[in-house]
């Protein structure tokens, strides 16, 4: 397409959401609420359409964080502990336990709002695990969204959908909104806001995936995210926690397919090719990773660790025992033939259902390669790195905690707040709060928002962004057309040509790079500081190229953004990786050349900050503080 005719269109809000899923959802729930309590205008905007936006839109089969407290199940301080040794001791415990107080209300309205939770017959809810309970949930992200946008609704608020966001507008050192464009329309929104939320989600596709020629995109999270919450914080000069951690799931090969199910409900175990159980066998392999290598659960990225010895040493490949799970549990119907077969039928369904609730593809592969749950095993491997502060991974924006548990160097006022006055984030966008999963980013949304309600109440001003700012931006979403439209008839073939690079290109290089010298997996996850160091050196070359990337259509412009952002993700988490000298995540980031925990030096947060102002980057130790013990 020729360079479009963009038309400005400006909106000026209140509070100003950024992202559309589980924490963009409770965010506009809560915001609705005390917006048109207090006379004040609430937009949201996502990239997506709310109905299938962010990390549940294919669905879920259990909501991984519910307590129960009021039935005396689970406790926020029982969280807090838990948290702490699944992260190798570094953690927010303010942050998660602000959450786990209230996550208990979200799950309530979920169920309230339609989405059915398991229960016995006695009524009470089914768990596969200590905190999780399963559920129906292919319309999971479709109920939820169906009540923020009756919220919205109902209190006169305003939702933009298919619109990108890609840079945050400023006014000195406070946030003034921000500008994206529309992915259908030929249109650039200017957004002016007096508070800004980020909760546009984590980020994949920044390493190499395992999938490659017809599954080439294929990933455990979901592939729309791009580091839209790093980039846009990172921008506004935000501090950054816990960049050196990414999140490596082990899941069934190929297809992504999720494996907790298996462990926690079905009870299934993993062997190796010889049949050895290996998280048994290599016990004494974890002992450099005390006291957390003897916390039940192990940490996660523990049981990754123990996987990847067991490959190295020619022990692969690594398998769910699906048919002996199944078998063992319908064992104590054997005496009753009828009794048996029905049972036998029942967990059939429920092994095929756990993949069709949330990863479609995987029940398309058990079918394709005539895979029977409950006559064979499948295949399991560790996944690409991915970037996210929900599940088991803990980068997002440095934020401050709730007065009544925050310490002093946790507090500097509103609750979720960044360290940019007015910009607040929750859900991925927080960082060192991780195992929320779903609920928990719901219930931090609406954490969030409400807090950034009362701050606009307390500093209702208009923040007034450069329009010099504006005007850059929006030339910087023209050029990628505008480079195509002058070098389009150099060659016989848009894919070759000297003067600019397609999207889909510039991705390759940096997936590659990463894999190779920032520890993905054909590197078993290993790094050291001169493939670090020569990791940036890479980035910055690749950066410079990017500015030679065209769009031939706004699918293609958005794909340009996404590049961008991813690469800024990167870069944040090498130079973070780089300051780090340990191993404190093996099984998700090994550095070769310190490669023991040191609790002396490094058991405390290795923050990154960007300074807008002379473009260099610094590195902030942040220290451990826990409210629980």
């Amino acid at each position: 397409m020729p360079v479009p005719n963009f038309e400005t269109v400006e909106v000026t809000t209140d509070l100003l959401i950024c992202g559309g899923g589980m924490a963009g959802c409770g965010a506009a729930y809560e915001a609705s609420y005390w917006a048109k309590k207090n006379g004040l205008k609430v937009t949201v905007v996502d990239k997506a359409a709310l109905d299938r936006s962010g990390a549940v839109a294919q669905g879920l089969s259990a909501i991984n964080m519910y307590l129960n407290i009021g039935n005396g199940e689970r406790t926020p301080e029982e969280f807090c502990r838990y948290v702490r040794n699944d992260m190798m001791g570094i953690v927010r415990q303010d942050l998660c336990y602000d959450i786990a107080r209230h996550v208990d209300s979200s799950v309530h309205l979920f169920e309230k709002w339609g989405l059915p939770i398991w229960r016995d017959a006695e009524g009470k809810p089914i768990r596969s695990g200590a905190w999780q309970v399963m559920i129906s949930g292919e319309s999971y992200k479709i109920l939820v969204a169906e009540a923020a946008k009756k919220a919205l609704n109902e209190a006169g608020m305003e939702l933009y959908e298919r619109v990108f966001i890609i840079e945050p507008l400023m006014d000195g050192d406070r946030i003034a909104g921000a500008i994206g464009f529309s992915t259908r329309e030929e249109k650039i929104y200017v957004f002016k806001a007096k508070a800004v939320l980020a909760v546009m989600g984590g980020c994949v596709h920044v390493f190499r995936p395992r999938s490659t020629g017809e599954g080439l995109g294929r990933t455990w999270y979901p592939p729309f995210s791009t580091g839209s919450s790093t980039y846009f914080t990172i921008r506004a000069g935000a501090e950054r926690t816990c960049e050196d951690i990414r999140f490596v799931p082990v899941r069934f090969k190929d297809a992504y397919g999720p494996v907790g199910a298996w462990f926690l409900l079905f009870k299934s175990t993993a062997t190796n090719a010889l049949d050895e159980v290996y998280t048994e066998t290599r016990k004494g392999d974890l002992a450099p990773w005390e006291p957390y290598a003897s916390t039940k659960p192990i940490p996660t990225n523990l049981r990754n660790y123990q996987g990847i010895l067991e490959e190295r040493d020619g022990k692969g490949p690594l398998l769910m025992r699906t048919e002996r799970a199944i078998a063992a549990l319908a064992e104590a119907y054997k005496g009753d033939e009828k009794a048996f077969k029905k049972k036998m039928k029942e967990l059939e369904s429920e092994a095929w259902e756990d993949f069709l609730d949330m990863t479609i593809g995987q029940a398309n592969l058990w079918a394709a390669m005539n895979i029977r749950p409950e006559q064979m095993p499948s295949e399991i491997t560790g996944a690409e790195p991915y970037f996210i502060g929900s599940h088991s991974g803990a980068n997002g924006c440095w934020c401050s905690g709730p007065a009544d548990l925050a310490p002093a160097e946790y507090n500097w006022g509103y609750n979720r707040m960044t360290t940019v006055k007015g910009l607040f984030a929750a859900g991925d966008a927080c960082g060192a709060s991780p195992h929320k999963f779903s609920s928990g980013s719901f219930t931090e949304g609406r954490i969030a928002a409400k807090a950034a309600i009362k701050f606009i109440l307390e500093n209702n001003t208009m923040p007034n962004p450069d329009p010099a700012q504006v005007e850059e931006f929006k030339a910087r979403i023209k050029k990628p057309f505008e480079i195509y439209e002058q070098y389009k008839d150099y060659g016989t073939t848009d894919e070759v040509n000297p003067n600019y690079i397609v999207p889909r290109q510039y991705l390759f290089r940096l997936q590659k790079l990463m894999d190779e010298y920032a520890g993905g997996w054909s590197q078993n996850y290993a790094t050291n500081k001169y493939k670090l160091e020569h990791c940036l050196k890479m980035l910055e070359w690749l950066k410079e190229d990017g500015e030679k990337m065209i769009a031939r259509s706004l699918h293609e412009l958005m794909r340009v953004f996404e590049n961008i952002q991813r690469t800024w993700q990167a870069e944040a988490h090498v130079r973070t990786v780089l300051a780090r000298e340990e191993t404190r995540y093996p099984g998700y980031i090994f550095r070769a050349d310190f490669p023991k925990m040191d609790d002396a030096n490094f058991k405390c947060f290795v923050n990154v900050k960007w300074d807008r102002n002379t473009g260099n980057w610094e590195i902030i130790k942040r220290p451990v503080i826990y409210i629980v013990d």
